[in-house]
């Protein structure tokens, strides 16, 4: 299994042993989560795709793999096109590959603990018009011939102290119970990670960057909870944090538990439980009522305590920022830094506050040409020297117990080329204009996308990414409901209202083939807006990133009074929040970025 031409020749004489001539593999989790642990990075294993977004699908002797705009370079950098062919969203799907490839009698397998009941049911509709059938398997095929396939983690939960959450889990757990009353609904099962982190206050580590717990809960009218985690995870902490309202069980008795509730009426989002949860339900004799996650809103919408947090976490981690900025500005010209060092530089910074849990991703950490690969991931092989005359993109942030950051600067190494100031003033502009904006209650992020992208659409350019996404409280760096993103985009939450409280990141970006890549994301807060005479309530942003932006990249006769203005507001914000938190050398560099345009 040492190639990736061998695990496919595996995978396909194993579908054969079982009389299945096709497979679909996402990129998810039995939570339909976005960062999965190690057991469940198939996708990886099987094609060599290292991006956070996708799937393959393989029928009889062909076989392809499914992104978005955001890997368009980076799949063909990592999966061999002689096997797999690339596909792009949202053009077309795993589905609808599958059914156009299928003949009459085939039989189409897939992992009903890894898709929603909606795909399984497009997909079986679209095989159905072929003459060919969609089939549940009742293991992964891919689980029985990856040998050093790594076990789910172990790791203990941990409490996540009511300081930090603002609100008890009593509190929140009667207002599911409120929920299901109103629906006359008997339970709710609750399926995504973040969701039951938040619910009961609690933390993990099981997936790398992301403090949650492998773990399904049910969710009672009586405002009880069954949570099913492995045996061992619930520590006596977590238990007398728990209370008796929260029963554990271990995490096999989950499908068990569901097909018991017969009778029932039992709640389920359908778009984070998997097809395998409404099978068990509906098996059992439970009446299943699809709804949406009740929780969803509750930790997207962050209250009083998780506002001030994130504000106190984010000058914390500007001035890590700005100290690596600072020491980069005088190390990157002497031409001996590379990705992975700058990288881990900037990690050490983050580090020296002490309160650093975890990043909350993998640094994107991009010299040159890879600086225009949107979701790269650095490497021992694809790590580059840090050149002179180039650009340098880093996307980073970290997870902190007040707060989760997420932000991306772009520097020039040297002197820049007019046209990598020209790109860069644009996306700056854009930027601004999505930051400075003012909404009506209601308002979507599709709605607010083309401020972001107008000024290079002027020149006929564009980016292949969303402009924002939403970002969680020591929770996950990508976030739902809301989003911030085209019409065009095949991701969910660009029809949610954004409301206050929300987090999103702006991130506007621009990237040439072959050459560079730039970028600037700061996370915002939605916050009420007072505008004089309005009739009716509105909303804006405000900037909860403080880092400077380098005014090497910008041209400045690009810029009008107003963004003018608004450059030198936010660095004098960022002088004055961050400032205090240097001195010395770093303090005296970040007067001089931070000057008047």
């Amino acid at each position: 299994m040492s190639t990736i031409n061998d695990r496919l020749a595996a995978l396909r004489a194993s579908l054969a042993a079982e009389r299945i001539t096709g497979f679909a593999i996402p990129l998810t989790d039995e939570h339909m989560s976005e960062y999965v642990g190690g057991y469940a990075q198939r996708l990886a294993w099987l094609t060599g795709f290292g991006g956070s977004a996708g799937s393959a699908a393989v029928i009889g002797d062909r076989a392809a793999i499914f992104t978005d705009g955001r890997y368009t370079l980076q799949v063909r950098d990592q999966v061999p096109g002689d096997l797999f062919e690339y596909q792009d969203v949202p053009k077309t799907s795993a589905a609808v590959w599958l059914a156009s490839h299928a003949s009459a009698g085939d039989r189409i397998g897939y992992d009903p603990w890894l898709h929603t009941r909606a795909w399984a049911k497009d997909a079986g509709a679209r095989l159905a018009a072929k003459g060919a059938e969609l089939v549940a398997m009742a293991r992964n095929p891919i689980d029985g011939i990856w040998d050093d396939q790594p076990a789910r983690s172990d790791a203990p939960l941990e409490v996540h102290d009511d300081s930090f959450a603002g609100r008890s889990s009593a509190e929140k757990r009667a207002e599911i119970a409120g929920w299901l009353a109103a629906r006359g609904a008997d339970a709710v099962v609750i399926a995504a990670l973040e969701s039951i982190a938040w619910l009961l206050n609690i933390r993990g580590r099981d997936v790398s960057h992301t403090p949650v717990a492998l773990a399904f809960a049910v969710v009672h009218a009586d405002a009880s909870v069954d949570l099913f985690t492995a045996r061992g995870k619930v520590t006596p902490a977590v238990a007398a944090h728990m209370s008796g309202a929260v029963r554990s069980h271990d995490r096999e008795d989950f499908a068990g538990a569901l097909a018991a509730m017969t009778g029932k009426c039992v709640a389920a989002d359908p778009e984070s439980c998997v097809a395998a949860i409404f099978a068990a339900l509906q098996a059992g004799g439970a009446r299943v009522q699809e709804a949406r996650d009740p929780c969803l809103l509750g930790r997207a919408i962050k209250n009083p305590a998780e506002i001030a947090g994130t504000f106190a976490a984010h000058v914390r981690d500007g001035a890590a920022l700005t100290r690596f900025l600072h020491w980069f500005d005088g190390e990157a010209v002497k031409g001996d830094l590379t990705e992975l060092s700058a990288a881990a530089r900037l990690q050490q910074f983050r580090e020296q506050s002490n309160m650093l849990e975890d990043l909350s991703f993998d640094t994107i950490s991009g010299a040159g040409p890879n600086g225009a690969l949107p979701h790269y991931k650095v490497n021992e092989a694809s790590n580059r020297a840090i050149g002179l005359n180039s650009l340098y993109l880093v996307d980073s942030g970290g997870q902190y117990r007040d707060g989760t950051t997420d932000v991306t600067r772009t520097m020039a190494v040297g002197t820049p080329s007019a046209e990598m100031c020209d790109r860069f003033t644009r996306v700056l502009k854009g930027h601004i204009a999505l930051a400075s904006a003012v909404f009506p209650v209601g308002t979507r992020g599709v709605q607010l996308d083309t401020l972001a992208r107008q000024f290079l659409w002027q020149a006929g350019l564009d980016y292949a990414h969303g402009t924002g996404h939403g970002v969680g409280s020591y929770l996950s760096v990508h976030e739902g409901p809301q989003r911030i993103a085209a019409a065009w985009s095949s991701q969910p939450g660009n029809d949610e209202p954004l409301v206050a409280g929300m987090i999103l990141s702006n991130e506007p970006g621009y990237y040439k083939s072959g050459e560079y890549g730039i970028r600037i994301e700061n996370l915002v807060i939605v916050e009420p807006r007072d505008v004089p005479g309005a009739e009716q309530p509105m909303l804006g942003f405000r900037e909860l990133t403080l880092a400077p932006i380098d005014r090497a990249l910008i041209d400045v006769a690009l810029l009008t009074p107003a963004e003018r203005a608004w450059l030198d507001a936010y660095h004098a914000r960022v002088l004055a929040e961050i400032g205090a938190q240097l001195d010395g050398a770093a303090l005296a560099w970040l007067t001089q970025a931070c000057a008047p345009v």
